[in-house]
């Protein structure tokens, strides 16, 4: 009688094939602890909502979002820049932030505001715990940031004061930068696999301890704090290399006690897709859709409803090397541009990753089955 092959005596007899699931394994939770630990951040750069800036930044996941990871400690760094620039409804927005233009204004704007050269370092340590929790991994982490954001507004208004009804006429050129510290992300995520399915969890949030001023036009903070929840969900096939990834969230915002504004709800999907092209790298695309779906409010909400919107897509490419025999590195370049933008300055943004995290275990050496009489 036939015995039933095992998964340890199909992996012994196969093992090159064996060995490519291992190394598949070790790439993913590289990947994945260095693409999804990153949440809501680089604030001025996101520009949504008030005066244009949002806890949620669209592109924070990826591909292999919700792939589990090796267990233990991560860090991850992730350059970013970004090249932007709004219309006159986003310039007249930060007009009335930070109180260039009386509330009682009514009339017109022509012009616009640009953010050039926003550039941002972020660190990002992790931890992804081995004991299951709710029959799924989980793994906690926190990041902070610093960098440069270079602001510039250039308009003419044409308008009244009401009451009194006293015209108002004036072209305004602001310019402003400013190098410091950003909030603090901490991020709870739970993951689960079966097979080539992974589905995930999140919950992040905005502690608002960064560099802001309300009257300032360059910030680093965002002046008020967020919560930011969600759920995503990843195919990975393994033998094939195909993988798609696609994670979808909501953030609530709490109100800015400086200038009596509050953001309204947002909705953002974030999504990857890639091909591996071998045991080390994999080529893809990566995009996102944001949309604001709860109008602003709050006595300090001079400019309505304010709804934002954007999309974007573009390339990325990543890379898997070991270091030593108890790490591993991964190096991931993507880059998005954006279109249909509303109440937003659009344009496109560039970033660079490199994690190092735990390597997974080194799979037995293949053993050879004997079959005696």
């Amino acid at each position: 009688m036939k015995q039933p092959i095992t998964e340890e005596f199909r992996q012994a007899s196969c093992p090159a094939e064996n060995r490519f699931r291992k190394q598949i394994q070790r790439w993913t939770g590289t990947a994945a602890g260095a693409l999804v630990c990153v949440v809501g951040l680089l604030s001025q750069a996101a520009v949504a909502d008030e005066g244009g800036v949002s806890f949620w930044v669209p592109g924070t996941f990826g591909s292999l979002a919700a792939v589990p990871q090796q267990p233990g400690w991560s860090l991850a760094t992730i350059n970013y820049h970004d090249n932007v620039s709004g219309r006159a409804d986003v310039a007249l927005a930060r007009e009335f932030e930070i109180g260039k233009v009386p509330v009682n204004f009514s009339g017109s704007l022509s012009g616009g505001i640009k953010l050039p050269n926003f550039d941002i370092q972020l660190l990002v340590p992790s931890y992804v715990f081995a004991t299951p929790v709710l029959g799924g991994q989980a793994a906690v982490s926190v990041m902070g940031f610093w960098g440069r954001d270079r602001t510039t507004l250039s308009a003419t208004l044409n308008g009244t004061i009401t009451p009194p009804g006293i015209p108002l006429m004036r072209s305004d050129f602001i310019s402003d930068t400013l190098w410091g510290f950003g909030d603090l992300y901490p991020q709870a995520t739970l993951r689960w696999n079966k097979g080539v399915d992974n589905w995930m969890v999140y919950i992040t949030g905005d502690i608002p301890v960064g560099a802001y001023q309300s009257t300032r036009l360059a910030n680093m903070g965002i002046g008020h704090g967020a919560i930011d929840a969600g759920g995503g969900y990843t195919y990975l096939n393994q033998q094939t290399g195909h993988e798609f990834s696609a994670v979808l969230g909501f953030t609530g915002n709490f109100e800015n006690t400086s200038t009596n504004y509050t953001n309204g709800v947002d909705m953002h999907l974030d999504w990857g897709a890639s091909q591996f092209l071998s045991k080390q790298a994999f080529v893809g695309l990566v995009g996102y859709v944001y949309q604001e779906i709860g109008c602003d409010s709050g006595s300090g909400d001079h400019v309505g409803c304010f709804r934002s919107r954007v999309i974007g897509v573009g390339p990325q490419i990543g890379y898997m090397f070991p270091i030593g025999t108890q790490h591993q590195g991964y190096l991931n370049l993507k880059a998005y541009g954006e279109f249909d933008n509303a109440h937003r300055p659009d344009g496109w943004n560039l970033w660079l990753t490199f994690a190092i995290t735990p390597a997974a275990p080194t799979p037995p050496p293949a053993t050879t089955r004997m079959i005696t009489k």
